[in-house]
């Protein structure tokens, strides 16, 4: 099931999975309807209708009529997002030119041409330089982004609750678990995930 993201200048995106939303520290997210109805709850109707004329082929209003569910339209009109392209069909070409690559034909008896195959050669490994300096950037996030402030959550001593991650970073509960199963584990840290004294779940960078 997809889930979309939308931005504070009302960009929404999609992706296949909520771990992949996660990973581009999302701003707010949703995967269904009602979600997007929550969420849009507490919206100014004027961002309603920026969202709505933001959306390719739509017809731009000025408003929404009383009784209008403008977060189902938008809903509905956002489904396609994400879908791959259909590749463009190839032009058919030319009889003329179809026979002129066609060439003479061979003489009775002469012996036949054999095709000359070319080997596949294996792709070059990336060099393990490269990926361990892939690897110790990823460890090391941007100072100020949201991956930097979640991780500095994690590295106190008694962690960080799921309530104070949502908290700080405006995320749902969703949002959170995905953030933990794809962006934190792709930049290479080991999370645990324990309930507190409190009964509370919370989570913590295991150094």
């Amino acid at each position: 099931m997809k889930t979309f993201t939308i931005d504070a200048d009302n960009n929404i995106s999609a992706f296949a999975t909520p771990e992949e939303a996660a990973a581009t520290n999302p701003s707010q997210s949703f995967a269904s309807q009602k979600e997007l109805e929550e969420l849009a709850a507490v919206w100014p109707a004027e961002r309603l209708v920026a969202i709505w004329n933001s959306l390719p082929g739509v017809k731009p209003v000025k408003g929404f009529k009383s009784g209008a569910a403008p977060a189902s339209r938008i809903w509905e009109r956002i489904q396609g997002l994400g879908a791959p392209a259909q590749p463009e069909a190839e032009p058919a070409k030319p009889k003329a030119e179809r026979k002129a690559k066609r060439g003479a034909k061979a003489p009775k008896g002469a012996p036949a041409k054999g095709k000359a195959t070319k080997k596949a050669t294996p792709a070059k490994n990336v060099p393990k330089a490269k990926k361990a300096a892939k690897a110790q950037e990823a460890a090391s996030p941007r100072e100020g982004s949201k991956t930097a402030q979640v991780v500095a959550m994690l590295q106190r001593k008694n962690g960080a609750t799921l309530e104070e991650i949502m908290e700080k970073m405006g995320w749902q509960k969703h949002t959170v678990r995905g953030f933990m199963a794809g962006a934190m584990k792709k930049a290479g840290y080991a999370v645990e995930s324990f309930k507190s004294d409190k009964g509370e779940r919370t989570y913590r960078i295991n150094q």
